[in-house]
């Protein structure tokens, strides 16, 4: 059921945004090294595109929630084998930055060369839920 009082199109540009927004701020991070935050910020990027598919799509407000592969799965978009595996990594990195317990392994783990890899993924997943819009 849609809410006809909502104003769908400012809805989806408002995630729209924030999601470029965020994106700045990622690659600002990137910049200065902190690439932990960087990749944080690089499933937000992510989380915020599908919403904005979602609201599209359904024409309601976004589902609660920030595992990308749970998000993506409820917009209906069809997702290749890569693109599901990519969306369930990338929610780690939420999970493994907001929390102390994950936080130490996965800062071990963000060095300059995995970051630069992840990047160019969420760069690409991007550029492809934009097309989406």
């Amino acid at each position: 059921m849609t809410d006809k009082s909502l104003n769908i199109d400012s809805i989806v540009n408002h995630w729209k945004e924030s999601s470029d927004k965020d994106y700045q701020t990622m690659l600002n991070l990137f910049n200065s090294s902190d690439y932990n935050w960087a990749l944080f910020l690089g499933h937000l990027v992510i989380e915020k595109l599908l919403k904005a598919i979602y609201v599209k799509k359904f024409k309601k407000h976004a589902i609660f929630g920030h595992d990308l592969l749970r998000l993506a799965s409820k917009t209906d978009l069809v997702l290749s084998e890569e693109q599901s595996e990519l969306f369930d990594r990338l929610t780690t990195f939420n999970i493994n930055t907001r929390y102390d317990s994950y936080k130490q392994e996965f800062n071990k783990l963000c060095t300059k060369e995995f970051a630069e890899e992840w990047k160019l993924k969420i760069e690409e997943l991007r550029r492809w839920l934009k097309a989406q819009l």
